[in-house]
């Protein structure tokens, strides 16, 4: 077993944005934190995703749809769909899940 505590691992993040904190067979997790105005400059990934809001409020694209989140929202994106947060307007803390582990290591 494996536990994690996100507020730590958030303060130990720096600038990064994204902290890959678990790598098994079957998946990858990260925590993937945009402060408020950032810009998220992600590509279509080669994995499935899932993202969980821990904290912050923002709106998400993915493939022609939008949509706003909030702590509480889960979103499925499948691999190589364009997606992105925008209009970031609480810092965003995300948890993330690739599913196979993602290959390069980015959210």
């Amino acid at each position: 077993m494996r536990a994690f505590d996100i507020p730590a691992l958030i303060g130990e993040m720096q600038q990064d944005k994204w902290c890959e904190i678990l790598r098994a067979p079957s998946l990858s997790m990260g925590i993937y934190h945009l402060k408020a105005g950032d810009a998220d400059g992600q590509s279509p990934h080669t994995e499935d995703e899932v993202y969980y809001v821990v904290s912050g409020r923002a709106c998400f694209r993915a493939g022609g749809e939008e949509r706003q989140v909030a702590p509480g929202t889960i979103l499925f994106v499948e691999r190589l769909v364009d997606h992105s947060f925008f209009d970031v307007r609480e810092d965003l803390t995300l948890l993330v899940l690739f599913a196979p582990p993602e290959r390069t290591g980015h959210a």
